[in-house]
């Protein structure tokens, strides 16, 4: 990539791995600003005169403005909305084969106004695959869907989920109830006749009609919120389970995004131990819920537990069954951004390649890599 020093444009060179990856958190910017065009005229006027109406912004984020200082395009423009510098600075020199795009703000996923809410996640898609999808191949989008009214959500997702460039269904973790409520049971229908996974992605905790930040109530800092994160993935880790949605489809994926990862080991322990004990009550639970875990759910990386030692480390990674439910995510561009460069320990081949290519590629139906189907090494 270029810079500048002293007035003079220098050529500042980045390493670049070797192995092509997949990077399942990329969020490209999809402000007000840039979907209000694809919006109906009515809420174009609406928001003209009154303002977005949407929840959100409780707390102070990192970085600058929740951003990394060097991610924002040098011609001008928010972070993550510049197609030519995100290539520069983060798809090429980290040699990402495949991107997904999850978007920027989860506001709609907060008001009550269930047909703006729609309208909202109708725009950003469009802007999403006329703006970014249709300049990159390597690019595939996520469905947002206004999740909390279902049935026009499963319209959204039987509208463009056919795409080729489509790869999942993305919600905020903040929710009116935990996700393997029967509310939602058109959503999964819809991902099931597309063959999308659904992804929650951290945010909207608190904001608007959705729950608390935490079960205590809510919280001051941002820190504290960003903390409370497992607790929220935790409910609907166990409503999936234990409301029976993977016996109802047996093929969902679902994914959990940016809210750590190994919390999910001693968690797994006692529903498998708590699920011993109690299954008289839920007896369409044919599993233990850690094999429900296995082979119906996804977690990605970032942001990823430094552990004491490596042999807590890899005691983690197999205790989740990383090797087959790990996939890599950056969050590019943000602050907390996981180069695919220092974010885990050194892994061995196998396990490298799983985490950073093939789970991922397993779920959102990608091919190998190119350098493999073109007989290269790669």
């Amino acid at each position: 990539m270029k810079a500048t020093e002293g007035g003079q444009q220098m050529t500042v060179k980045r390493p670049k791995l070797k192995r092509s990856i997949i990077d399942c958190d990329i969020h490209h910017y999809t402000g007000m600003n840039v979907i209000k065009p694809y919006l109906p005229r009515e809420y174009r006027e609406l928001v003209d005169t009154y303002g977005a109406a949407l929840p959100g912004g409780m707390h102070f984020n990192g970085g600058v403005g929740g951003r990394m200082v060097d991610s924002f395009p040098p011609a001008g423009g928010p972070a993550g909305s510049d197609l030519a510098y995100m290539q520069e600075h983060h798809l090429d020199p980290h040699n990402v084969e495949y991107g997904i795009l999850t978007g920027e703000g989860m506001g709609m996923h907060g008001t009550i106004n269930h047909d703006y809410a729609a309208a909202l996640c109708t725009a950003t898609n469009e802007y999403t695959i006329e703006h970014w999808l249709a300049q990159d191949s390597r690019l595939k989008g996520s469905v947002f869907i206004p999740k909390q009214e279902p049935n026009l959500s499963a319209q959204e997702i039987d509208r463009i989920g056919g795409r080729a460039d489509i790869a999942q269904v993305i919600v905020s973790s903040g929710s009116i109830f935990p996700y393997g409520n029967r509310y939602y049971n058109p959503i999964y229908e819809a991902c099931v006749r597309h063959n999308l996974p659904f992804t929650i992605h951290v945010g909207g905790e608190g904001s608007g009609v959705n729950a608390a930040t935490t079960g205590a109530g809510y919280v001051t800092h941002y820190i504290e919120s960003r903390a409370a994160r497992p607790q929220v993935m935790m409910a609907h880790l166990a409503s999936f389970i234990f409301e029976g949605v993977f016996e109802r489809f047996p093929t969902l994926k679902v994914v959990l995004q940016e809210a750590g990862v190994f919390w999910i080991a001693p968690y797994l322990w006692r529903l498998d131990q708590d699920w011993k004990a109690l299954r008289v009550q839920t007896p369409w639970v044919k599993k233990k819920p850690s094999e429900y875990f296995r082979t119906n759910m996804r977690v990605t990386t970032q942001p990823i537990e430094i552990t004491p030692n490596r042999e807590v480390f890899d005691q983690m990674m197999d205790s989740i069954f990383a090797k087959e439910t790990m996939m890599f995510c950056s969050d590019y561009p943000h602050w907390d951004f996981d180069s695919p460069l220092k974010a885990l320990p050194k892994l061995d081949d196998e396990l490298w390649d799983r985490v950073f290519y093939q789970n991922a590629a397993d779920i959102y139906s990608l091919p190998s890599r190119k350098a493999e189907r073109d007989g290269k090494q790669s």
